[in-house]
């Protein structure tokens, strides 16, 4: 409901337009078996942000969605430190995880006025880690 509230209040003040970007996991698509609500979550806030799109384009404001793999932040530090670390980083052909600056960049450049054309995307910032058919 986070994301819905917020995306709620903020349109209330783009009376002039602007952007929403909602942070989204690769989870949405590939699936989370040890945690299904957590990428069920992921898929509806996906579908909210293509809705919102279809829905506040007229107002001239776009809605695009990012959708990380593993990152290198706090949240995903306990299981890069774990005896799985390797297994996870080779998920991606770079042999990493993302990097919490590379889903930022993303981030801002879909809420700038170029991106208005990328809206109701959702990009996959994964590494090549999962790659959706």
């Amino acid at each position: 409901m986070g994301a819905a509230n917020a995306s709620y209040c903020a349109v209330r003040h783009m009376s002039r337009g602007g952007a929403i970007v909602n942070v989204s996991s690769r989870g949405a698509f590939r699936g989370e078996p040890g945690q299904p609500a957590y990428g069920a979550s992921k898929a509806g806030l996906n579908a909210m942000g293509q809705s919102l799109a279809v829905a506040l384009g007229p107002l001239g404001i776009q809605v695009a969605t990012v959708a990380p793999g593993f990152v290198a932040t706090d949240m995903a530090n306990e299981h890069l430190k774990s005896p799985r670390g390797p297994e996870i980083r080779a998920q991606s052909p770079f042999n990493r995880v993302g990097r919490p600056e590379e889903i930022a960049d993303a981030i801002v450049w879909l809420a700038s006025p170029g991106a208005q054309w990328a809206s109701g995307t959702v990009v996959d910032l994964n590494g090549a880690s999962y790659l959706r058919t």
